[in-house]
């Protein structure tokens, strides 16, 4: 499983980079007003810092807008991916963008069904939300497993992204399910070095 850092800011993405563990990036304009940075200066500085993707949001959502961002988002990077919404617009902008050879992960995945119409797309990640599914009172990690499930009936080779993952439970159970990448906040790739045993273990250590 590969960990794209879900964040705008450079120190923490060269933070997580020298941990071992920044896999590529998940970015959006909201992280990026959020850490005090242009959006397009952020995703310019994150693909220097990162040897792999970097998926990144999109402010427009019109067709024709969310096409001219893609086309100049690409720009900013050696493996800029763009982040379109699961819906018949995005969809649109997804073949266009396959004619420039611009990399698309279909965002916000709320169903299998949502997730079927990305593969069938071609795109090369779609993102299941799975914390603002438990949000909802369901479980997003079913919808992961149930993902899997189809994209393995048919071969389909469409990556799939945990997104909104919140905690170590999250990329547990993602890892046992065999999701390909979760796109993680820097605060629980470093939750995952903990436990009480370790922490209790360090304590009784003499000085």
């Amino acid at each position: 499983m590969r960990f794209f850092l879900d964040s705008a800011s450079s120190e923490e993405a060269r933070r997580i980079k020298d941990l071992g563990l920044l896999d590529g990036i998940w970015t959006s304009p909201a992280l990026a007003r959020e850490a005090g940075i242009d959006y397009r200066k952020a995703i310019r500085e994150l693909s220097g810092i990162t040897d792999g993707p970097v998926l990144a949001e999109l402010e427009a959502e019109d067709t024709k807008g969310m096409y001219k961002e893609s086309r100049e988002l690409a720009k900013l990077g050696k493996d800029v991916v763009i982040r379109l919404p699961l819906r018949p617009e995005g969809m649109r902008v997804a073949r266009l963008l396959a004619q420039d050879q611009v990399a698309v992960c279909a965002s916000d995945c709320f169903s299998a069904a949502q997730a079927l119409i990305a593969a069938k797309a071609n795109v090369s990640y779609v993102a299941p939300a799975v914390g603002a599914l438990d949000d909802t009172g369901t479980i997003g990690m079913d919808l992961v497993e149930q993902m899997i499930r189809v994209y393995d009936n048919y071969g389909f080779q469409t990556q799939i992204v945990v997104a909104d993952a919140r905690n170590p439970i999250h990329v547990l159970d993602a890892s046992l399910m065999g999701a390909d990448v979760a796109a993680l906040p820097g605060f629980v790739i470093e939750q995952l070095f903990r436990h009480p045993l370790a922490e209790d273990l360090r304590a009784e250590k003499p000085s």
